[in-house]
């Protein structure tokens, strides 16, 4: 049961951010001179790129971090 609401309470809170960031993203149009370069030149691609390869890097990382640690959890538990 309090699984249940802390899920549904960290969706609506997902939410809420993505909707105040779309927002933000509206808002703030101005084209600046590295943006018009960047987009320009075909730089903004190679930016994202790496952003997402970071990204995975760090999500996969966090993934096998957890995964090792439930191993010596579960090693610990039956040792004692």
């Amino acid at each position: 049961m309090i699984n249940r609401r802390i899920a549904y309470f960290l969706f609506s809170l997902a939410l809420v951010f993505t909707s105040l960031m779309a927002q933000a993203q509206q808002q703030n149009t101005e084209k600046g001179p590295v943006n018009e370069m960047l987009r320009s030149n075909g730089k903004i691609y190679v930016v994202v790129v790496v952003l997402v390869i970071i990204f995975i890097g760090i999500i996969l990382y966090l993934i096998r971090l957890d995964r090792k640690i439930s191993k010596l959890e579960h090693q610990q538990q039956s040792k004692s």
